[in-house]
């Protein structure tokens, strides 16, 4: 431990000596979440779905096959309660649910009035007016070709009834950003050392490459944690983002995903022989992953198989998940302890391959 603190204290030190690089560090993000996010549809295909069906009809079992059939929706599932609405769409198993009243079938015979309820999940502003609109279409269509009897859509939205655009870009943006300057500072930072010729005197010191590792890693996992916060304070301000969750867990999520992002740029920082180099290779390893594949922009499920396979070693793609989720519905880690535990795993696995590397280039 104490050769651990040695490397954070000297780290610390370089960095204060270049106030202009830590204030970029801690404010530049704030800027950018301010830029994208003033300045800021796709097809949305297999959409989880579930059913509550009261009426368990024929008609019923014939408007879930119209769902089903239409290519949009992809069936999970059947609840029975609204707890298990709850618990599918607060863990993301499902985004829409329908509830198919009892006496559906015989309202329909007697070209009586009925409502279809349709539950979406809100998080995301645009897949769920997406969802909604296929709903509608769906309902209607079936209404007309089936008895012609006046079937209505009840739609609900949860967690974002305005269907606000920046609920669901803020998160992302706060992913972006975090990832990127994450990334970036640190990778620059052993480069730094290798450019200055001062890594030579490190090697000669007392010192194993996991310790150096870990001291190099601590004062930049405090300037961006810092960082993510001003961010997600400017957020809370500047769009409305609301805190539904747990701070601690926010600030887990946060620290997990912060780890896994410098030990990334800690891991291009020993492969990179120059400053530019690690910048062009960081910004490639972060900007582009955690744009396209995390789920930022573009549905996971609308992109192809394999694609869809890439999209699980990107960490933001769990780290959207696990924000959104505190932020904006409030749930427990039992909705999301799976994208933690994927975070931990990146997190400790581009550690050691950074200590790996950084040992074969002492050896």
């Amino acid at each position: 431990m104490k050769r651990i603190a040695a490397v954070a204290v000297k780290e610390l030190r370089q960095i204060s000596r270049d106030r202009r690089t830590l204030m970029i560090l801690l404010f530049v993000p704030a800027f950018f979440l301010l830029l994208f996010g003033y300045a800021l549809n796709f097809d949305i295909r297999n959409v989880t779905l579930a059913v509550n069906d009261q009426d368990r009809s024929t008609k019923s079992r014939e408007l879930v096959s119209a769902f089903v059939n239409s290519g949009y929706f992809r069936l999970v599932g059947y609840v029975d309660s609204d707890r298990e609405i709850d618990r599918l769409i607060d863990q993301s198993q499902a985004l829409a649910v329908i509830t198919i009243p009892s006496g559906f079938e015989r309202d329909l015979a007697l070209k009586q009035p009925v409502d279809v309820q349709v539950i979406v999940d809100g998080d995301n502003a645009n897949t769920a007016a997406t969802v909604v609109g296929y709903a509608r279409s769906l309902i209607s269509e079936f209404g007309a070709v089936g008895m012609r009897a006046p079937l209505t859509v009840e739609p609900r939205i949860w967690y974002n009834p305005q269907l606000r655009s920046t609920l669901f870009l803020v998160p992302g943006l706060i992913a972006y950003i975090s990832m990127l300057t994450a990334v970036v500072s640190t990778a620059l930072s052993i480069v730094r050392e290798k450019e200055r010729g001062t890594m030579e005197q490190v090697r000669m010191a007392p010192i194993s490459p996991l310790p150096y590792i870990i001291g190099k890693t601590i004062p930049y996992l405090v300037i961006s944690f810092v960082s993510a916060l001003i961010v997600i304070f400017a957020a809370m301000a500047l769009f409305d983002l609301p805190m539904r969750g747990s701070w601690l867990l926010l600030c887990a999520a946060i620290g997990l995903f912060l780890i896994g992002a410098q030990a990334m740029g800690l891991l291009i920082s020993t492969a990179a022989q120059t400053q530019q180099v690690a910048f062009q290779i960081s910004l490639l390893a972060s900007l582009l992953p955690t744009m396209i594949l995390s789920g930022f922009i573009f549905p996971i499920s609308s992109m192809p198989a394999g694609v869809q396979a890439v999209t699980h070693i990107v960490p933001a793609r769990y780290f959207l998940v696990a924000l959104r989720s505190i932020v904006l519905k409030g749930a427990g880690l039992a909705a999301f302890w799976q994208e933690m535990m994927a975070l931990a795993i990146f997190a400790t696995v581009a550690l050691t391959l950074a200590s790996l590397r950084l040992r074969r280039e002492w050896a």
